[in-house]
């Protein structure tokens, strides 16, 4: 994430959701009111970028912040002076509670995982975002290679295997084949990577639909795809002659 402008805009936003009492007025009682900085329809405008700023940095903002009476918008407040603070003060915190540790973004994996896993992601469909970016890397690999008559384990096996490229059988090679123990062990690798990614991942969720995954269990795997994405899209494609 961008932190300088996600707090930039949550400043905005904070600025126009900022309220002044209103009293009743001269002679009457039960009529008093919140105005808001800006009017309603500079706020919403701003809501649509803010509300996706809520979502990843207080995710529960939703449910665990109360409305105050006659603010509409006291909870959009609350949140983003909340997520504010979190933004400035996280490598402090991280620093004074011990957990020091990288920060693995979804959004930042190889574009062909996260393009494939994106919209469930958002929506909590944490098994269907995986299932979704394995399809997605399946159908780029097929692409690179022209195949469509395999997929999955196959497609892979074939793609990196160390044979010379037939016709309709097109290679993919991670490395320039030098015929060096260096190339033989990186497309043994990708190979051997790829039958444990459908074996370990693709086929048990093919057949435990019913059983959702962490939000981190699914991270973890779309870290997995996104390695053998990258070989994928970074390898030389060797087709027969």
């Amino acid at each position: 994430m961008n932190t300088d402008w996600a707090v930039a805009q949550l400043d905005d936003f904070i600025s126009a959701t900022t309220v002044t009492f209103v009293p009743s007025p001269p002679g009457t009682v039960g009529f008093q009111s919140y105005r808001t900085a800006e009017p309603e329809d500079e706020i919403v405008k701003r809501a649509q970028v803010v509300e996706q700023i809520l979502e990843r940095v207080v995710p529960d903002w939703r449910s665990t912040i109360k409305a105050k009476g006659r603010q509409e918008w006291s909870v959009h407040y609350e949140a983003s002076v909340r997520a504010r603070e979190a933004l400035l003060r996280a490598d402090e915190l991280k620093q004074n509670l011990g957990e020091d540790a990288p920060d693995l973004s979804a959004a930042d994996l190889h574009p062909w995982i996260w393009s494939g896993a994106s919209s469930l992601w958002q929506s909590g469909h944490y098994r269907e975002a995986v299932e979704g970016a394995i399809k997605k890397l399946n159908a780029e690999t097929q692409n690179k290679v022209g195949r469509r008559d395999v997929s999955e384990t196959v497609l892979f096996k074939q793609a990196f295997s160390m044979d010379d490229a037939q016709p309709g059988k097109a290679r993919l090679r991670r490395i320039r084949d030098d015929g060096s123990d260096t190339y033989k062990s990186v497309q043994r690798g990708a190979m051997t990577f790829a039958e444990g990614v459908f074996a370990g991942i693709r086929n048990p969720l093919a057949h435990e639909a019913d059983q959702e995954l962490s939000e981190q269990e699914a991270l973890e795997y779309l870290a997995a795809l996104s390695v053998l994405a990258r070989w994928v899209d970074q390898s030389q494609t060797e087709a027969s002659v």
